[in-house]
């Protein structure tokens, strides 16, 4: 519940900081000093005038430069645009959920979130930079989230429509025995059926309506492949030009790394987002690593899809792979490390030319 403010407020130009956790219909939000003492909490609707109300109450106890934010690819994704935008500029810090432990001592409430979220900024336990999702990048994740959509449903509907023609008269099934997919579908999308009153025209007419569900679904997928080709041939052309990198992988790539990739500090921070950093795994007198199983999985298949397309056709990978087989490495390893160099290869091309880019074979 929302509480008052203490009476004495902070001067105008002393720093103040920001935590909120993010809902779908309420943001609950927190300001603190740098001394740790909080000085207001408060609830706000998740609309324009909302965003306005909070931004002017959060200022109103100082000088507001930075706002831990959790959710923000999801619920705070709106909030996140808003505070940078704001006039003067916010610092908006990604803020994971609070300590299960902590959580499970002080309780849970949204307010009690939102002030963890504000200590996590203030403690420099939470440094990540938010992505700001409000450039190309976030336009090609839409495209990809839409185009996802539509294979999976395409691929359901073929499913079904195979299903109707188990179950069919063998008349009719004959019919279409020994077609392809592509061929099956527009045959059974060009179906006369002049009316539904018989088991067979029942089921003709609903071959008929999935074969046609699956064309509309193909001609959509297309009309977003060109849309994503547009779009990174026109944001990052460059990307584009190393062997094994085409427009979905590229999308997938821009993706993991946000609209500003330069929120990372460096490429291991890229493959580690990627999944394709080693992790240590030593304990007492055991030294060893483990292979990295977290990170965004999207783009570390793209980056084995990529591998897999040097691995047939550039030489110079093939010879990097003659050459660590020889040395014992296992084929596992071997796809490892040169995913690893891909990251770095493509981390380079996306923070600009002010770095040379390191190519795969120099880095091996």
């Amino acid at each position: 519940m929302p509480q008052p403010s203490p009476p004495d407020r902070p001067d105008a130009g002393e720093e103040v900081i920001l935590g909120i956790d993010t809902h779908k219909d309420v943001h609950a939000a927190v300001v603190i000093s740098l001394l740790g003492v909080v000085l207001g909490r408060r609830c706000f609707p998740t609309t324009a005038s909302g965003y306005e109300t909070l931004l002017d109450w959060a200022r109103g106890f100082g000088a507001l430069r930075r706002a831990g934010v959790e959710c923000t690819g999801s619920y705070g994704k709106a909030l996140t645009r808003y505070l940078r935008a704001a006039t003067g500029g916010i610092a908006v810090i990604e803020v994971n959920k609070p300590d299960r432990a902590a959580r499970r001592r002080r309780g849970k409430t949204d307010t009690v979130d939102a002030e963890a979220a504000a200590r996590a900024v203030l403690s420099g336990q939470a440094s990540a930079t938010a992505k700001t999702s409000d450039g190309n990048v976030e336009m090609l994740r839409l495209f990809k989230l839409a185009k996802s959509s539509a294979i999976k449903s395409r691929t359901q509907t073929i499913n079904q429509l195979k299903s109707v023609l188990i179950g069919a008269d063998p008349g009719l099934r004959d019919e279409f025995a020994a077609l392809s997919t592509n061929a099956l579908v527009r045959r059974c999308a060009s179906l006369t059926v002049p009316a539904t009153t018989d088991l067979d025209s029942a089921t003709r007419y609903t071959l008929r309506l999935l074969a046609q569900r699956v064309q509309a679904l193909s001609a959509e997928i297309t009309e977003l492949d060109g849309k994503l080709a547009h779009t990174v041939h026109r944001h990052a052309p460059q990307l584009l030009q190393p062997v094994g990198i085409g427009p979905d992988c590229a999308a997938e790539l821009l993706i993991a790394a946000g609209d500003n990739p330069d929120r990372m500090a460096h490429e291991a921070s890229f493959a580690a987002l990627c999944g394709t950093s080693p992790v240590e795994a030593s304990s007492g007198k055991t030294s060893r690593r483990r292979l990295n199983r977290g990170g965004n999985r999207h783009a570390n298949s793209a980056l084995y899809m990529i591998v897999v397309t040097r691995l047939r056709w550039c030489p110079r990978t093939r010879a990097y792979v003659q050459r660590r087989t020889a040395e014992g490495r296992s084929k596992r390893e071997i796809i490892r490390c040169l995913k690893r160099y891909v990251a770095r290869e493509v981390y380079q091309i996306m923070i600009g030319p002010q770095t040379s880019p390191r190519s795969l074979h120099d880095a091996a």
